[in-house]
């Protein structure tokens, strides 16, 4: 007779026994956002501040975003000054010690990778310029990786009780990761020495990884709209040199790179740059097989 009884209390036990709550991600790019959930699935609750319609340079400093920052254990940026024009504000609004920079749950994806494009000098006058060098790394999945890596680690840092969960995570997306890298490498060779205009300096990872060759960019300089006649120099340059398509990213202005395309007879090719980017790039491995599928339908 006294085992139900004993049973009800175990059950009544364990439905009142603490849940330990998810660790809370802010993720200023919908990249790290996707690679914290690949890393963390249902330990981690996971919020991006921007989206892939939108400018990563240009946010507003939101009371929403404030808000969201404020709980948050942890940030995940992408750093290299990316986000210069809108993240101190928000780390000076939210207050939140847990996620101040030089702390553990402050995380800059930049600094684990080798960055492009360093400026030998730096001068306003030469557009949006960034010290530490390009921080579009996102476009190539071996940064990616390099990331991973380094974000397995500190989130089982700052969430050492499941440190294992993390790792296994990891080893299991490592091993999805590589096998998709090769699949996009293969797919991709066609695209070696294509020549490409770009509208915006974006893709220079990207370019390396599949080996594109830029020959000319759509903003005068980076930040700064196309006039029009830097849009006629760099239509007489593409009839010296033709190009095979344009890139742009799914959140830049398409009419500049429509002028163009129409009038040198080229594709435009609208890649989504980061995850949500198109319908296809609802996440990590979405994002590279549009990437890639794109491209290669630009060459036919």
């Amino acid at each position: 007779m006294k085992k139900p009884f004993i049973a009800l209390a175990m059950a009544v036990g364990l439905a009142g026994a603490p849940v330990q709550a998810a660790l809370k991600v802010f993720a200023c790019e919908p990249e790290w956002a996707a690679l914290a959930t690949e890393l963390g699935g249902d330990r981690v609750s996971t919020f991006s501040a921007t989206t892939a319609k939108q400018d990563p340079h240009r946010i507003e400093a939101r009371p929403s975003l404030i808000a969201k920052l404020r709980q948050a254990d942890i940030a995940v940026c992408t750093g290299a000054d990316l986000e210069a024009g809108w993240l101190p504000a928000l780390l000076r609004s939210a207050a939140n010690p847990a996620v101040r920079p030089g702390t553990r749950g402050y995380f800059e994806a930049t600094h684990y990778v080798s960055m492009l494009e360093v400026p030998a000098r730096l001068d306003r006058a030469e557009g949006d310029v960034h010290p530490a060098g390009n921080p579009h790394i996102q476009t190539d999945p071996h940064n990616i990786a390099r990331v991973a890596a380094a974000l397995a680690q500190r989130l089982a840092e700052i969430d050492p009780a499941q440190a294992s969960h993390y790792q296994a995570r990891h080893r299991d997306f490592s091993t999805r990761w590589s096998a998709a890298i090769q699949r996009w490498e293969k797919h991709a060779a066609p695209l070696r020495n294509t020549v490409v205009v770009v509208q915006h300096k974006g893709f220079p990872y990207l370019e390396r990884w599949l080996g594109l060759r830029e020959v000319a960019a759509l903003e005068p300089k980076p930040g700064i709209e196309p006039t029009g006649a830097h849009l006629a120099a760099v239509l007489a340059q593409l009839q010296r040199e033709p190009a095979k398509m344009i890139l742009r990213a799914a959140y830049s202005d398409d009419r500049a790179s429509k002028w163009l395309a129409e009038r040198a007879d080229i594709p435009a090719v609208v890649l989504p740059f980061t995850v949500g980017g198109s319908e296809q790039a609802r996440d990590l491995f979405g994002l590279f097989d549009d990437t890639v599928q794109r491209l290669r339908g630009a060459l036919k």
